[in-house]
């Protein structure tokens, strides 16, 4: 497989694989309701294990991905995929099979461990099949096609749940078709330090892990996941402040704005393209979100909110690409499948954490406002302090 080389059909097949632990959570929410209704008469937690059941998987991410990362070193890339994404699609279908809550919280758990899997070989190979520039593209498209896929499968969820109460499990059968493109079109990856050689880049590698680049990705992207899910978790909360509490005069409010997203997933790519380096990247995206945090938890109408959500939205579109890039740039082939495990780990822990926080500075300031006021001036001190480190660094390389 060494003289093969990645063209359209793996990057295609690679960023749709990319969007099912995406699926796994955008393809929920419609459904709550229903869900609640079917077994509230017969468990009074309902209202409690349901929204608890949909976020499962993340927890399970959180703690597994690491331990994913170290098998994909040891035993390839390719054959983890297919296991995972074939399981994903029969143990994501399974609760329309079950009325029980506690089965399908069990196999939700179990889909976590799939989406792992998936995540963590996913964000490998786009780094094993491209060098820097190919990786732009393909995680540009990623954050341009997520949005587009997420707004889809909303749309079929929605008519599925009407359908029945858990027709909207039956989605998850998408992952035998991409399943089947993966069996087509995926291949195992050869080391590219050939490539790395010819190009005259010297990786330096003893055979150890490179914890302190590690260390370091890790920190970051744990604040920066933090920050990122501050509003897609709390902004509801935000316009019940403000007076607005109506979810379909919210969802036409904030049509507008969410498309900023896709801004974001341009900039990316054409800073990138441009030669930016990734941690100016991620202080740029920091300040956005930090931005956008801070207008919302100042204004006091709408139309300060959508200023807010163009910003944080943008920042938003620019987070993920720029934090994989930057990962993939500084992990060696044989240590990358672990490297990925550790970053999608930190960035699901940070997703874990971010609600808590929020939830802590609410009590402490009163309004969700002024907690989104705190956390746009913290991301915006941590995108400062980054771009003085870096400065600091360049003068002294300059010397």
């Amino acid at each position: 497989m060494a003289d093969r080389k990645a063209g359209l059909a793996q990057g295609l097949t690679v960023i749709i694989a990319g969007f099912l632990p995406i699926l796994a959570i955008v393809s929920m929410f419609p459904a709550i309701p229903a869900i609640i209704g079917h077994f509230a008469p017969s468990d009074p937690a309902a209202g409690l294990k349901v929204p608890s059941m949909v976020t499962a998987p993340g927890l399970t991410i959180a703690l597994v991905a690491m331990f994913a990362g170290l098998m994909v070193d040891r035993f390839g890339r390719r054959s983890l995929l297919l296991i995972s994404t074939f399981f994903y699609g029969i143990v994501g279908t399974a609760p329309f099979f079950l009325d029980n809550l506690d089965a399908i919280y069990a196999s939700r758990l179990l889909l976590g461990l799939c989406e792992a899997v998936i995540l963590t070989t996913v964000n490998t190979l786009i780094a094993d099949y491209w060098p820097e520039e190919g990786r732009r593209k393909w995680l540009a498209l990623q954050g341009l096609v997520g949005p587009a896929l997420s707004s889809l499968m909303i749309f079929f969820a929605g008519t599925m749940t009407a359908w029945r109460w858990n027709g909207i499990f039956l989605l998850y059968l998408l992952a035998l078709p991409i399943w089947l493109a993966m069996l087509r079109w995926m291949f195992e990856p050869a080391s590219d330090a050939t490539a790395r050689a010819m190009l005259g880049i010297d990786e330096k590698d003893d055979g150890n892990f490179p914890w302190s680049a590690m260390l370091g990705i890790a920190g970051l992207t744990l604040f920066s996941s933090a920050i990122y899910y501050v509003f897609i978790v709390n902004g509801a909360t935000v316009w019940q402040e403000l007076g607005i509490s109506d979810p379909q005069s919210i969802g036409q409010i904030t049509a507008l704005p969410t498309l900023f997203i896709l801004a974001g997933a341009s900039l990316f790519w054409l800073l990138g393209s441009r030669g930016v380096a990734s941690p100016v990247l991620i202080a740029i995206f920091l300040g956005f979100l930090g931005a956008g945090l801070a207008v919302m938890g100042l204004t006091r109408g709408w139309q300060g909110m959508i200023l807010g959500m163009a910003l944080q939205q943008t920042g938003a579109g620019m987070a993920i690409p720029t934090l994989i890039a930057w990962a993939q740039s500084q992990l060696p082939f044989q240590h990358r499948g672990r490297g990925m495990g550790i970053w999608t780990a930190t960035f699901f822990f940070g997703q874990f954490s971010s609600p808590l926080l929020v939830g802590l500075l609410r009590g402490a300031l009163g309004t969700m406002q002024g907690a989104f006021l705190v956390a746009g001036i913290v991301s915006a001190i941590g995108a400062m302090l980054l771009l003085v480190v870096l400065s600091g660094s360049a003068r002294k390389a300059a010397v």
